[in-house]
């Protein structure tokens, strides 16, 4: 495959496959550059749009800027470009979290690969990188490349917090996204039912927490908008769980009245939620930003099978909390998501910024 020739549509149409990725509550904590001397996508953090309480050390944005970083990859792949990543690349530019080279790409029209390892390799120090495409793992089956048919999921995978149904995930699906997790350097795992058990309480005591700390509700609070490119609406929320099985976020929390205005009627949840942990080794930025691209990559694989996902984080913001998620005797490494998977109805979409107004200048001429 021939690669198409990078002009302003085709940088539009890369940007805007970005700024899909998911992110915490949907702040999008990203900007974007075209740097003309080495025609190479940067990813830069938005510090103004992180979330200072319920993120402070900005691990979950590194997270949301590691999937937007593997929407790039799939885009840049699918005009035909090898993509090439470096993570943090410059020390004395702490906000450029990456960038996405164009590489001649050595695919066929089938879009297999001829490079045995086409990820970002992150080396043994926190420092930065480069390899071309994005793993150190096998290589995918001859039957599905790398990015084959991810880029079309891009457009549909949304976020469901909805009630699933019990039906079960098909082995060779879940083994499917257990390697598209291992493909970028993470683990993943589905939890068994005594573990998810253990899983679910700590995200409750997280709820519990967040629920009691004024800063952090009032920051959930200021992200949930009926109007403007940032954030969530009120119809993408979805119910609570009416058994309390399944603690899901509650953005709003109680008004100052006691009240709970402005939330969906509770719903049955699923009896029995299938919930994948994942996990990197280590703990640094480089870790961060790969679990990002982990992340990316398990949900729009699951996109592309029908499978629903929602994210469990609560857990994660609370130190003591996240720790107690890695328990060594049961899940090896740093917990960087819990991921609640099944088949149910899609999840609305939530806004997204313009492809223009995350581009910084440098673009190619029109």
């Amino acid at each position: 495959m021939q690669p198409a020739a990078l002009d302003a549509a085709i940088l539009e149409k890369l940007i805007s496959a970005a700024v899909a990725a998911p992110s915490m509550h949907n702040t999008q904590p990203w900007r974007y550059r075209l740097n003309p001397d080495t025609v190479a996508l940067e990813v830069r953090a938005a510090p103004e749009r992180g979330l200072r309480y319920t993120d402070p050390m900005g691990r979950g944005l590194s997270v949301s800027a590691g999937a937007a970083v593997f929407n790039l990859r799939v885009a840049v792949a699918h005009f035909g470009w090898e993509p090439v990543v470096r993570l943090l690349p410059h020390r004395s530019q702490p906000d450029l979290l990456a960038t996405v080279g164009l590489g001649a790409s050595p695919r066929d029209g089938t879009g297999t690969h001829d490079d045995p390892h086409p990820g970002p390799y992150d080396g043994p120090h926190d420092a930065p990188h480069v390899a071309p495409g994005s793993y150190d793992g096998p290589r995918p089956g001859p039957q599905r490349g790398l990015y084959d048919g991810l880029y079309d999921a891009i457009w549909r995978r949304h976020s469901s917090r909805a009630p699933f149904s019990g039906r079960r995930l098909p082995a060779r699906v879940l083994c499917e996204l257990t390697e598209a997790a291992r493909a970028n350097g993470a683990t993943l795992r589905l939890a068994a039912p005594g573990e998810t058990s253990r899983l679910l309480r700590l995200t409750a005591e997280a709820e519990r927490r967040t629920c009691g700390d004024p800063r952090r509700r009032a920051e959930s609070r200021d992200w949930v908008r009926d109007t403007g490119p940032y954030g969530i609406p009120p119809a993408a929320l979805g119910p609570r769980d009416a058994t309390g099985r399944l603690p899901m976020r509650d953005y709003l929390g109680q008004g100052p009245d006691g009240r709970r205005d402005g939330h969906p009627p509770a719903a049955v949840f699923e009896s029995r939620p299938a919930i994948a942990v994942l996990s990197t080794a280590q703990d640094r930025r480089t870790d961060w930003l790969r679990a990002g691209q982990a992340l990316e990559h398990v949900l729009l694989l699951a996109t592309s099978y029908g499978v629903r996902a929602s994210l469990l984080h609560q857990a994660l913001e609370w130190p003591d909390l996240r720790w107690s998620l890695s328990d060594a005797h049961r899940t090896p490494g740093h917990v960087q998501m819990l991921i609640r998977l099944g088949y149910g109805p899609v999840g609305p979409a939530t806004p997204r910024g313009e492809a223009a107004g995350a581009l910084d200048g440098g673009g190619p001429a029109t």
